[in-house]
Parts: structure tokens; sequence; C-alpha cells
């Protein structure tokens, strides 16, 4: 099994510092994240693409290529790149580009985002929210598989015998689709033959296996390929878990709520017996339980990684690497061992 570490770069306060990094000192964190995890032995670094004031990154393809030079075998990507309402022929471009800068390290995870700042920016429609999705899918896919391009869709100019450069340094880039929770999503990813990268939020992590089980159903590729993620805090006492994910992980939804995508907690101090059991979504708990966490769905999703997005709730760096040294020194051997 693979390991990965990622942001969605929300520029929060610390609850317990009420201190905010401006964009400039988060995207300098994102960097040093990148090359801390590389440095760990971790598989996959990736961050969200967001439109907003409060996210530090819009284009992840620049600032993964910043950390490609500061990097040696870490794998890179977006989680996830906003497809609907971008131009696959630049994103394809970008992302090879990306690829050759990184020596071959690079992945691509499309997804559509809770957000819709983007659509009314890009000069795009709302209503045309899977239209777009699926049209930008398809041409994506062909660029993917071929050095010159004939294609004519609906909602982009059309292209004849069109030569996309430059062509990644792997001979194909690996292309997933990031679902929360839908169905058809997972199916669309199957059906195109992608990767799958789930990202679990709340609740209990079972709810997720008829999406995944879709999935291989209907999969039509080489090989189906299963990425399950979510908020991870590791510490290695029950006192420092109630200490830190309770204040991060309040504040995280607390920001959320404001946006308007929020919505009850769902994890009070009374609850950290359940969010640190096998069965939660929440990867919080010491490494011993994250190890029965991932060896539990393992079981469940067959899955071929694990994605831990560690810095939520305005988390300063040396919390955030606290987490990833204990996934990279202690839960990811120790799974490693017992699959």
């Amino acid at each position: 099994m693979e390991f990965g570490v990622y942001s969605l770069t929300e520029i929060m306060e610390n609850p317990k510092t009420k201190q905010k990094m401006s964009v400039k000192e988060r995207m300098d964190m994102l960097v040093d994240m990148a090359v801390y995890a590389d440095k760990a032995g971790i598989d996959l670094f990736g961050v969200g693409e967001h439109h907003r004031l409060d996210y530090a990154v819009s284009s992840p393809q620049m600032l993964l290529s910043a950390i490609s030079q500061k990097t040696s075998k870490i794998k890179l990507t977006a989680l996830t790149s906003l497809l609907n309402t971008a131009d696959p022929v630049r994103l394809f471009e970008d992302f090879a580009t990306l690829d050759l800068l990184s020596g071959g390290r690079v992945e691509f995870t499309a997804g559509r985002g809770a957000f819709v700042e983007s659509f009314p920016l890009f000069g795009y429609n709302e209503k045309d929210y899977d239209q777009l999705f699926e049209e930008h899918l398809q041409l994506l896919l062909q660029l993917n598989q071929h050095e010159s391009v004939t294609w004519k869709g609906t909602y982009r100019s059309s292209l004849n015998d069109a030569e996309v450069a430059p062509r990644p340094y792997q001979q194909q880039l690996p292309i997933s689709i990031g679902v929360g929770g839908t169905v058809e999503s997972a199916e669309r990813a199957g059906r195109n033959g992608c990767g799958l990268t789930v990202v679990m939020i709340g609740g209990i992590s079972k709810k997720y296996k008829p999406l995944v089980d879709r999935y291989r159903n209907v999969y039509e590729g080489n090989k189906p390929f299963v990425a399950m993620s979510g908020h991870t805090l590791i510490r290695e006492t029950e006192k420092e878990l109630e200490e830190d994910f309770y204040a991060y992980y309040a504040s995280y939804w607390d920001h959320l709520t404001k946006q308007g995508i929020g919505g009850a907690m769902g994890a009070a101090r009374s609850d950290l017996e359940f969010v640190t059991s096998k069965e939660s979504t929440l990867f919080v708990g010491t490494p011993a339980q994250i190890v029965d966490k991932i060896l539990y769905q393992h079981q469940l999703f067959a899955h071929d990684r694990f994605n831990a997005q560690v810095d939520f709730g305005g988390q300063p760096l040396s919390s955030i690497v606290k987490t990833i040294d204990l996934l990279a020194n202690q839960v990811m051997p120790e799974v490693k061992r017992m699959l």
C-alpha cells in the first residue's frame, strides 16, 4: 500500500494562538510540508485547487512545480484539479510540463470541487456542471493517449489534428477521479479506466463500500486503482489527541459553515472513543489505532493507497510534522508488514 499526504490549502486562524498566516507564509509552509514528507518516505503529496481568498492555491501545478525542484522521490498531484472549468488542453500541457520537471512523478486527479466560484470566473455556466466535466474528461483522456488530436465538442472549440506539446516524461499521466460520495462519479471513473480517489468526511467508512464496489464492477481498463482519503491527526497519547484534535477540527468546521457548506461538526469531546475506533472515517488516534483503521478499511475496500489530510483547522507546521512523523515511522511500516 502507498501513503500520501495532502492539503486543501485553506488559510485559517490557529485556534490556539489566534494567529493567521499570510498567503506567502501558507505557500511556504506547503513547500516545507512536501519536502518533509519526501524525506520521510511518503509516496504522494497533493494540494487542492480553489479560487477564493480563504485558500492559498488556485493553480496546483504552479506550486507543485516549485516543490518538484526541492524533492526527489515523492509523487505529485492536485487533489483535485477542477476539470469542469479548465481548458483540458492547457491543463494537460501544464501537468505534462510538471511531469518533465519532476522526472515522471506526476499524477492527475480530476474533481468537481465543493465551491462554484470558478464557473463565472472562467466564463462557464454552473447549470452545465456535469456535462462540462464529462466533455472535458473525454478530451483529457484523448490528449493523454495521442500526440495529435482531432476532436469536436459542445463547450470548446474543435481540434483538427492538433499537436499537443510537450508530451509527459511518463508514457501517459496516471489519471484518477476524485469522489465525495456519488456513485455516478465512481461509475464514471470505472467506465473510463481511471483511478478512484475517495474523500471520506465523517460517519462510518462502511458507507463508502457500495461506491468502491460499483467502481470495480464497471471498471474497464488494465488495473483498477483505489485511494481512500480522510482527515488525519496522529498522536502518541489520548491526552495529546484531546488537546489537539477538537480545537483544530472545530475550527475547520466553523470555517466551512461560514462558507455555507458545513453543518454540525459531528464530533463532540465525548465522542473520542468513536472517533478513534476503526469504524470511523476520521483517521484520528494513536499509531496503533490508525493501523487498525487502515487494515479494517483494507478489508472493506482492498485499496491501493491511503491519503492523509494532515493540516486541517489552522495547524502550525510543528503539529503537522508530528502526524507525518508518526505516519511514516510507525503506521506505514506496520501496515505494510501486516499486509
